[in-house]
């Protein structure tokens, strides 16, 4: 394994530093240290629940283990993106694409042994697409993420299937990073704002194929917002979010470089008593367990992993293999976002998701 970037004094001998795109502009690492402790700790709720349209790239993303009426295990995924593209940002027409809105959405069904998804994407505006400022409320169409008073809602009606679910939060939010500043690499630019809910409680319905099914669980719920994301030099990123059975979590991610090796690494670590770890970059391993090639866009995928967070070890089997989804008619990438299991020394200890991105080409954010 290569050595981090963050070791490499090289990185750090540019004589002035952009923090994250706030316009903050250091001349030495002191300063940029005392610049970082000054702006974490501005998450505010629940203003933050909200869009940050100044920004690039933001995302709320929720994920989910769940059980149907007969027992069966099921895996879901929803996913809306804005984009601020910076083009014709002084038009003042309303056809003017100042803010751009995806939406990914997914079943892994054991049952049906491939993914079921589906993708829309819009321009703001015209009472057809937006994301609100004050509170998680993100729509495109009839697809909608909205949070009504304490509990998240969900109403996704896509080509094959339809989802009505309700997520709440039976622990405190989770800040990620420093107090919700989220280094992504070695220069102090490469950061997200970031946080999590955990341990969301899930009820609703998915229907298919004629038939209604009650399901319930657990779900994972992420919000991230960067101007950015991913360094020059990296490809993508390996990411997982567990909810373990003792009432504690894990979310781990490893950025890959593209010539190989890795980029950078985090997690945090809240156990069943609410303390808190938060992890560097060489606390964290990923290990792939087994492979397996899509037979659909022929990418190659570690769908199996061991990954190693401090002193807490995980072995990841996916739900299913076939859990690949195809943006490329929205946001243009090729990923495998799967449901797990995590296990320690053979026993299943926990569930959650598993996101593989940058395998078929290296991403561009």
């Amino acid at each position: 394994m290569q050595a981090h970037p963050r070791d490499d004094r090289r990185k750090w001998s540019r004589r002035r530093y952009l923090l994250a795109g706030l316009g903050v502009v250091c001349n030495s690492r002191s300063a940029l240290a005392r610049a970082i402790q000054a702006v974490v700790g501005r998450l505010r709720f629940p203003r933050d629940h909200g869009a940050h349209p100044l920004k690039l790239t933001e995302w709320w993303y929720i994920t989910g283990s769940l059980r149907d009426d007969a027992g069966r295990a099921l895996g879901m995924q929803i996913t809306f993106f804005r984009n601020r593209p910076r083009v014709q940002e002084d038009n003042p027409s309303a056809f003017a694409p100042k803010q751009l809105l995806f939406a990914h959405v997914a079943v892994s069904d054991p049952a049906v042994g491939r993914l079921q998804h589906d993708q829309r994407s819009a321009r703001g505006g015209f009472g057809l697409a937006g994301a609100a400022e004050e509170t998680t409320d993100v729509r495109i169409d009839d697809w909608l993420l909205l949070l009504d008073g304490e509990r998240y809602r969900a109403r996704i009606a896509a080509r094959t299937f339809e989802l009505a679910l309700d997520f709440t939060p039976t622990q405190p939010v989770l800040l990620q990073g420093q107090a919700g500043f989220s280094r992504k690499g070695p220069l102090p630019g490469e950061a997200s704002y970031y946080y999590s809910f955990p341990h969301l409680a899930v009820t609703g319905t998915i229907a298919a194929n004629s038939r209604v099914r009650l399901v319930q669980g657990e779900a994972w719920l992420d919000h991230e917002w960067s101007d950015n994301y991913l360094g020059k030099a990296a490809a993508g990123w390996d990411w997982i979010g567990i909810n373990l059975d003792d009432g504690s979590a894990l979310m781990a991610f490893r950025i890959r470089a593209k010539h190989g090796g890795e980029y950078w690494a985090s997690a945090t670590h809240r156990s069943a008593d609410g303390t808190i770890s938060t992890l560097s970059p060489l606390e964290v391993r990923f290990q792939a367990l087994r492979r397996w090639r899509s037979p659909h866009s022929g990418v190659d995928y570690p769908v199996a992993m061991r990954v190693q967070a401090g002193d807490l070890a995980l072995e990841l089997q996916p739900l299913m293999d076939d859990q690949e989804l195809d943006s490329r008619a929205s946001t243009g990438a090729i990923y495998w976002e799967g449901a797990v299991e995590a296990s320690t020394s053979g026993k299943v200890v926990g569930r959650g998701y598993l996101e593989l991105t940058g395998y078929a080409a290296p991403l561009r954010m």
